[in-house]
């Protein structure tokens, strides 16, 4: 049963400093909060008069439902980002959970959070809600679902993205979708369940074990939820995750599916897989759509509300790296889809990989972007991609904007598979990400290094972007995959800049392997799966090619042109290997973009040494000059948020959490072997303080 209560925190907790200082470490003092705090939702005050909501509020993941990540709030500018300080900070309430229930193991918080009429509203790891003066972090309401009473949640844990909100009119309503596969409407003011909205405020998302959706029984452990569904046209549209790892034909369809917002009501379903006599079932050779799994939408959506369309980043089908038990193009797979927010048809959609075996899902939502193209105003889509491609189209007929050329990839030699002969390349905007693997690649900050590198690779099957993996051999033990199968870009996207039309693109370089094997036949009707945890070893423990290993790349999406590239962070700088070198900055991973009318913000996690701490990497947007960064206090896992209330902007962003992989999975006789296993092993290890960090300008 779902708990429900509102009520006055019994802490806040802030800074005694201001975070300025290039340095490491910094005390942070806990006061008591004033028992006299207003903890009533109030109207936002604005920094510029006049603004409207969406300048002084933050109402999607994205801002808005373009999913720009922009706010033209001008506060905090390159004359005093130094100046930020912890404003408050809150901590998640699932730590009052996972402290009774010790099975109950929740791994990164994530969430990005919404702001509206003075309230944030954020999900935790294990899919409770809580709301927050966001003046001043205190707690207003919390409801927690209990979801965690039904187990780990397929892939990768309790791990949750946000929530969604909407207005009837009248009130506000906070939608989440839950780990234990419910759709759940809240009163936004009370977090009261909505009455009227399926039982008690309840959808269930997978009645009669998903015959009545899906068409076939699914088994409830390979299917979760932990991104915010969109709501256009009064209908909540919902996506899923499905378990990576499989290790049988059969598995659930990553089908979308819209609910009336206001009654809970199932509206329209759209196939993912197509079914019998739709568009596209010919793609499924030997009819493998009436058992193939995923092509999900495990990310989020962009809506264009004008159009009614709302646009779906979807995923890999099962098994990700082997389609032999799946010949043919896969439509949607892989896809971007442009649907009918009203009626569920697919209006238009665009396939960036053709029967995929690399991990190359859509895994961020599209920006809506209006850009000049040769003198013509263009109303476009980019999607950034893992494979490091920027898609772009007219977002109502889906031409693209710059021509997409089909070209010849390489083929496979695995028994049984057949891959594309050909993959789409963009002719425009040029890759923000180095694709395939050669020598010329290879890192070779020192000889010695070079040395180790060349030996390394030497092992392992090198090509262009679309190589195909391989069956392991003693001669062959995979193939180096560049960008890896987490990007290129990941699920916090890409940030765009109306006033300028760049799109400001974090990635990761970080090459992956996953080699094929034969399954035990008893656990697995595949001919192949991975061998999960395969890894190329590490020259001197440094990556295996040259850096920059995370940057930030600006593309003018008026020319299609890129305007700068810049390593997101120091890197592995003080390594011993590198002891004595002047090696420049060598990016510390991929991060999370905002950007505002003065700056961008890139958000960067803890690594090796002082200079690696966890930190907001600041940057001058059309230069990408590193400006300096604002620390915190643990790793950044989500998008940091912006908006303005009393009179100052402030900035927010979830950090710390437990592993990426979080808990042992009760599925593991449904996925691959040694996945189950190093569940098990990461599922016990100890993690930071879950909370959301706000800072602003001293008052």
């Amino acid at each position: 049963m779902a708990s429900w209560s509102w009520r006055k925190p019994r802490l806040v907790a802030v800074s005694c400093l201001a975070l300025g200082a290039v340095q490491l470490g910094f005390s942070l003092v806990a006061v008591e909060a004033s028992p006299t705090a207003n903890t009533s939702a109030g109207r936002m005050a604005s920094s510029t008069e006049g603004a409207d909501l969406v300048t002084t509020e933050w109402r999607s993941f994205g801002n808005d439902d373009a999913n720009s990540k922009y706010s033209p709030l001008s506060q905090v500018d390159a004359s005093n980002f130094r100046d930020l300080e912890i404003a408050w900070r809150w901590e998640s309430i699932s730590r009052q959970v996972s402290e009774v229930e010790t099975g109950v193991k929740p791994g990164q918080f994530k969430a990005v959070p919404l702001v509206v009429d003075g309230l944030m509203f954020v999900a935790t790891e294990i899919s409770q809600v809580a709301a927050l003066d966001a003046t001043t972090g205190e707690l207003v309401w919390e409801y927690d679902p209990q979801a965690w009473k039904a187990g780990r949640p397929a892939n990768v844990g309790f791990q949750h993205r946000g929530v969604a909100y909407w207005e009837d009119g009248q009130k506000g309503r906070v939608f989440i979708t839950t780990h234990d596969r419910k759709l759940i409407a809240l009163d936004a003011k009370s977090g009261a369940a909505v009455a009227g909205f399926g039982v008690d405020g309840v959808v269930d998302l997978l009645p009669e074990r998903g015959e009545s959706h899906f068409g076939r029984r699914i088994n409830h452990r390979l299917l979760t939820h932990s991104s915010p569904p969109s709501v256009v046209r009064d209908r909540v549209i919902v996506g899923s995750i499905v378990h990576d790892g499989a290790v049988r034909k059969k598995g659930p369809p990553g089908h979308i599916r819209a609910f009336d917002a206001r009654t809970g009501e199932l509206s329209w379903t759209f196939h993912t897989i197509p079914q019998e006599g739709e568009y596209g079932v010919e793609t499924w050779e030997a009819e493998s759509w009436r058992y193939s799994g995923a092509a999900n939408l495990w990310a989020m959506m962009a809506v264009d509300h004008e159009l009614g369309f709302v646009y779906l980043p979807l995923a890999t089908p099962t098994n990700d790296y082997y389609g032999g038990h799946r010949l043919g193009h896969n439509l949607f797979a892989e896809s971007l889809v442009a649907v009918d927010a009203t009626t569920g048809q697919r209006v238009w959609h665009f396939q960036a990989v053709h029967h995929g075996l690399w991990d190359y899902d859509f895994p961020t939502a599209p920006n809506l972007v209006d850009i000049t193209v040769e003198g013509r105003r263009v109303k476009a889509i980019a999607q950034v991609s893992k494979q490091g491609f920027t898609y772009v189209f007219d977002r109502k007929t889906g031409e693209p904007v710059w021509p997409i050329e089909e070209r010849p990839v390489p083929p496979s030699d695995v028994p049984g598979e057949r891959a594309a002969a050909t993959q789409p390349f963009p002719t425009k905007p040029p890759p923000f990400e180095r694709q395939g693997t050669s020598v010329e690649v290879l890192n070779d900050l020192t000889p010695a290094i070079k040395a180790e590198a060349l030996e390394i690779a030497s092992g392992y099957r090198m090509g262009p972007l679309f190589t195909p993996p391989v069956v392991a051999t003693d001669a062959v033990k995979g193939t180096l995959q560049l960008p890896g199968s987490g990007g290129g870009a990941n699920w916090e996207g890409a940030a765009f800049d109306p006033s300028s039309g760049v799109l400001f693109v974090p990635s990761s370089t970080n090459i992956t392997v996953h080699p094929l094997g034969k399954p035990d036949p008893a656990r697995s009707d595949l001919d192949y799966i991975r061998v999960f945890g395969a890894r190329a070893k590490r020259p001197k423990g440094l990556p295996l090619v040259k850096p920059p290993w995370g940057r930030v790349t600006a593309i003018d999406l008026n020319r299609g042109e890129l305007l700068w590239a810049t390593p997101n962070g120091w890197g592995p700088v003080e390594h011993e290997a590198l002891e004595g070198l002047d090696v420049g900055m060598l990016g510390g991973g991929s991060g999370a973009p905002l950007v505002t009318s003065t700056l961008l913000f890139v958000t960067q996690k803890r690594g090796r040494g002082e200079k690696n701490s966890p930190r907001i990497n600041v940057f001058d947007k059309k230069s990408g000059e590193l400006l300096g960064h604002v620390p915190l206090p643990e790793s950044p896992n989500g998008n940091p948020i912006t908006y303005s209330a009393g009179g100052r902007q402030f900035l927010v962003v979830s950090v710390g959490g437990g592993p990426f992989f979080g808990g042992y999975s009760k599925d593991a006789e449904e996925i691959e072997s040694d996945l189950a296993r190093m569940l098990e092993a990461v599922g016990d290890r100890g993690g930071t303080k879950p909370e959301l960090i706000a800072l602003a300008l001293p008052k």
